[in-house]
């Protein structure tokens, strides 16, 4: 009996243990993904062409937001509060566009600027965690999701004619996704997403693999886990295929080719995931977030015969 009990403590001394170390590891990769500091480049993110573009819609557009933009504010259901840049134009029609991971508003400048020009007002809000809105953590969309909804109400009680287009980029775009397959009025009329993931846990445990050569198992698992106690969300549960397998709104599509970090084989499964009314526009010799800059012609093109099709006086395309 009492080489029994001894045998059990050290069973759940190894238990606890190990427990203690899974924890451990957990928090580390919850602190390396979801709490970076606030304007850190996304890690992993080493596409040459991404920081060309990146620099060169720096140089180009940004003082666009600061001649053309002031800034809003809302709460969150949650009570953080949430800035969003904002160009304001005559008319009905609305853009509100999500930016990447460790980015924030201001870097979807040179995408605001063209929608501006198009005739829309232009939302590029900070998202939770990201420039000078409140937040401790990064939501990766799924959160954002819900914050989505409260731009939109904003804007459809300011506006009840309004036509809202949803627009995001990477981490945006799995943003707008996720927000596709909550209920939403019937002033939004389109989404765009470029590069978006399918879900939280398929990034990660690609990331996982391509920076760290480790499994799903256990690291997802336990890094999972304590982003459940420290922000409320499971990675599986941020789910950007399983939102748009429920959208009646209709999605465009974007990807990069050559995209290493959000892998071009995910444009497919959320493609065939999507119910609504889809299409889809995959760009040659792109790479991260670079579809734009790699054939802009093109792209815009897409972007506005998409818009077109489901928003009224639209202009023609460029």
């Amino acid at each position: 009996m009492r080489r029994r009990r001894i045998v059990l403590f050290i069973m759940l001394g190894v238990l606890l243990v190990l427990t203690a170390l899974l924890l451990a590891v957990g928090h580390y990769f919850y602190q390396y993904a979801l709490t970076p500091r606030r304007g850190e480049r996304a890690p992993g993110v080493t596409d040459e062409a991404y920081s060309r573009a990146a620099a060169q819609f720096a140089a180009d557009d940004r003082n666009w937001t600061d001649d053309a933009c002031y800034d809003i504010w809302i709460t969150a259901g949650d009570g953080l509060r949430l800035r969003a840049h904002r160009a304001d134009a005559d008319g009905s029609r609305y853009a509100i566009l999500a930016h990447g991971y460790t980015a924030d508003g201001r870097s979807m400048a040179p995408f605001g600027k063209h929608f501006h020009d198009m005739g829309f007002t232009v939302l590029m809000p900070d998202m939770r965690g990201h420039g000078a809105s409140d937040g401790h953590y990064i939501g990766m969309g799924w959160h954002d999701r819900k914050d989505m909804l409260a731009w939109i109400d904003t804007i459809a009680r300011e506006d009840p004619e309004s036509e809202i287009i949803l627009f995001g980029i990477s981490m945006g775009g799995a943003a707008v996704m996720m927000t596709s397959g909550e209920p939403l009025p019937g002033n939004v009329k389109a989404i765009i997403e470029d590069c978006g993931y399918t879900s939280v846990w398929d990034e990660f445990a690609g990331q996982l693999k391509a920076q760290f050569g480790l499994p799903p198992f256990p690291v997802m698992y336990a890094a999972s886990a304590v982003t459940w106690l420290r922000a409320g969300f499971r990675f599986s549960e941020a789910d950007a295929a399983a939102q748009v397998a429920k959208s009646v709104t209709p999605i465009l599509f974007i990807h990069g080719e050559e995209d290493r970090f959000v892998p071009y084989g995910m444009l497919d499964v959320l493609y065939q995931a999507a119910n609504c009314d889809k299409e889809r526009l995959s760009v040659p010799g792109a790479g991260h977030g670079t579809a734009c800059a790699a054939d802009p012609v093109r792209y815009w093109a897409a972007v506005e015969a998409f818009i077109g099709k489901y928003t009224q006086d639209l202009p023609e395309p460029h």
